[in-house]
C-alpha cells in the first residue's frame, strides 16, 4: 500500500514537471507510470495510476490542468486512461520473465504504444464530438505523436535504467 501511495505521489509530481509543447504538454507522468508498472507489477502499478486519476477526478488538482470530473472533457484525458492501461501492460511484460534490459525496454515501449493509442484516439473523439472543432489527422500526428514521442523514448530508456538499479534494492529490502 505504501508503494502504491508513493507512486501515486510521484505521478502527481510528474504532472507538474512539464515542457510546454503545443496541444499535448510533455510531462514526466509517463516516466512514473512506467516505473510503477515495472517496480510494482501489473496490478499494483495500474492501481497506483488509477488512484492518481481518481484523485484528480474527485477534484484534487493533480492533473496538468487541475482536476475535477469535468476533466474527462479535456482532449488530453485519454492519455490518463492510457497511463492506467500502459502501467498494467508494462508490468505484465516486465514480470513475464527475467528482468533483462531488453524485456524492461520492450515493456516500456509497449506501454508507450498503449498510452499514445488511447490518448490520440480520445483527443480526436473529443475534438470532433464535444468541441466541434476536429483536429486534422495530420495535426494530431504532428502535435500528439511526432513532437512528443522523442522525449518519451528517452523516458523509456531512463525508466529501464532506473528500474534495473531499483529492483534489486527493493527486493533486498523486502518492500512491496
Amino acid at each position: 500500500m505504501v508503494m502504491i501511495a508513493m507512486f501515486t505521489a510521484l505521478i502527481t509530481a510528474g504532472a507538474y514537471i512539464r515542457i510546454p509543447v503545443p496541444v499535448c504538454p510533455f510531462t514526466l507522468q509517463f516516466l512514473f507510470t512506467t516505473l510503477a508498472g515495472i517496480i510494482l507489477g501489473k496490478n499494483k502499478g495500474a492501481a497506483a495510476t488509477a488512484l492518481y486519476v481518481l484523485l484528480g477526478l474527485a477534484g484534487l488538482p493533480v492533473f496538468t490542468g487541475g482536476g475535477g470530473i469535468g476533466y474527462v472533457l479535456q482532449p488530453t484525458f485519454g492519455y490518463l486512461i492510457g497511463f492506467i492501461a500502459g502501467s498494467y501492460l508494462t508490468g505484465l511484460i516486465a514480470h513475464g520473465g527475467e528482468a533483462t534490459t531488453k524485456r524492461l525496454l520492450t515493456a516500456c515501449f509497449a506501454g508507450l504504444g498503449v498510452v499514445y493509442a488511447c490518448g490520440m484516439l480520445y483527443y480526436r473523439i473529443i475534438s470532433v464530438v464535444y468541441m466541434h472543432d476536429p483536429i486534422s489527422i495530420a495535426n494530431l500526428l504532428l502535435y500528439c505523436f511526432v513532437l512528443a514521442v522523442p522525449g518519451d523514448i528517452v523516458l523509456c530508456i531512463l525508466s529501464t535504467a532506473a528500474a534495473k538499479r531499483l529492483m534489486p534494492v527493493i527486493r533486498l529490502k523486502g518492500v512491496s
